[in-house]
């Protein structure tokens, strides 16, 4: 019965991978309901731009505490997957660190990584402090009540425990080392745990193969539930910026897109004579009602928030009281999205829009400035997705505020936004001549 654990082990991998599949899926699929939009233009500047921001961390680091700690756990994330990949294929193969055959080179890979580790649970530590003990503004908004508060501590607590088992099985197998237990032999360096080894001192080597295999199976158990809870949660972002930040749109942010529809609609009805391009459908609507009329691009936006609130602590309408928050309309959009999923699953009919998640009076206290779109530090841009609510708004439903029915009522009388005909235009000239 000794390859039991290994039949084990195998099913409890296949398993996590099977749901995680699932989970992928079913993220893929949501974001491929939105309208298609070409952005494989240029692949030179887009993996510029997915090095220098999404991998080079630039935008985290103009917030030097946050961003310094952020690369630790980043650093620390991508770097101790090395040591996971050995216990996966010690765990499949029966084997006990099976690339301590490296020599000095393992010893100097376990030492870094446990410095690594440790630099995890202590940034892990000072995110918890900021949240709970200094309660920063920008984590204390309304829309971060219930789950995404949970959410946040459960990463960071998770991360905290699953690198002190790490120690803590380093630890016991120092002590196993020194005994000569059967195969703990001597292999690897061990800076951090070094400082915990001597609490197990004396301990028989029965009761340390059982902290060191107990802490073994914890992590690799922790990490699988790791992995499957994170795409429920709005650490996917860890897997969804760097293809966000590649696809991110290369053009200024204040760029509008042409409505093409539009255009053909008003060159048709301007000269009767034209003839509509080959293939050309009417439109069958203006701007966005639904989550649908969104492109994938502001969708995969939806799944890369990181709710860090960047965005709204410098938005000017937030900061001025006003009810819109940038990071809501992110927030917002996502969870309609998956609403919309589980519909299409289960077969559910539903008469709700993106617009009963958010209201108009959030959408029109945008001011366009993009603040929020240069803040954030995956190129999430929640203007083009408010820009496209508000045309639905005024070209849909007529429901733009009495300011810009006005203004649009001037111009369609007067060819100008002010109430004076265009006869009168120059008379300002006369009266200051």
């Amino acid at each position: 019965m000794h390859w039991l654990p290994q039949l084990i082990f195998a099913c409890l991998l296949i398993a996590g991978i099977w749901f995680f599949t699932g989970r992928v899926r079913f993220i893929r699929r949501n974001i491929l309901l939105g309208r298609d939009i070409d952005l494989s233009d240029n692949p030179a500047a887009r993996w510029k731009q997915m090095l220098w921001v999404a991998m080079g961390q630039s935008k985290m680091v103009v917030r030097p505490v946050a961003g310094f700690f952020h690369i630790l756990i980043y650093a620390g994330f991508v770097l101790i997957n090395i040591e996971v990949l050995e216990i996966l294929i010690d765990g499949l193969a029966g084997t006990h660190r099976i690339f301590s055959s490296l020599g000095w080179l393992y010893d100097v890979a376990i030492g870094f990584f446990e410095i690594l580790a440790f630099g995890v649970l202590l940034a892990c530590v000072v995110f918890l402090a900021r949240r709970y003990v200094l309660k920063i503004k920008r984590f204390t908004s309304p829309e971060l009540k219930g789950f995404a508060q949970q959410d946040a501590a459960t990463i960071l607590v998770v991360e905290i425990v699953l690198m002190g088992a790490l120690l803590l099985m380093n630890a016991a197998d120092q002590n196993l080392q020194a005994l000569g237990h059967d195969h703990y032999h001597k292999a690897g360096s061990f800076p951090i745990s070094g400082w915990i080894a001597p609490l197990f001192q004396g301990l028989s080597p029965e009761t340390l193969v059982g902290i060191e295999r107990g802490a073994w199976w914890f992590h690799f158990i922790g990490i699988l539930a790791f992995l499957n809870y994170v795409p429920y949660s709005k650490h996917w972002h860890i897997i969804m910026s760097f293809p966000n930040v590649y696809y991110s749109p290369l053009k200024p942010k204040g760029a509008f897109s042409n409505m093409e529809s539009v255009t053909t609609e008003v060159k048709l009805m301007m000269d009767p004579s034209a003839t509509p391009p080959e293939g050309y459908q009417p439109p069958a609507g203006f701007g966005a009602r639904d989550v649908q009329d969104l492109t994938w691009k502001n969708l995969m936006d939806a799944y890369t928030c990181t709710e860090c609130g960047r965005c709204s602590s410098v938005c000017p309408a937030n900061i001025t009281g006003k009810k819109l928050s940038p990071r809501k309309v992110m927030m917002d959009t996502r969870d309609r999205l998956e609403e919309v999923g589980r519909n299409i699953d289960t077969g559910k009919q539903d008469e709700k829009d993106l617009h009963s998640y958010i209201s108009a009076e959030e959408l029109w206290a945008c001011t366009t400035c993009n603040a929020c779109a240069e803040a954030c530090p995956v190129n999430i841009n929640p203007v083009d997705i408010i820009v496209q609510m508000r045309q639905y708004l005024v070209m849909e439903k007529s429901a733009a505020p009495a300011e810009l029915n006005s203004m649009f009522t001037n111009l369609e009388n007067n060819g100008a936004p002010w109430q004076m005909s265009q006869m009168d235009k120059a008379n300002w000239v006369k009266d200051n001549a």
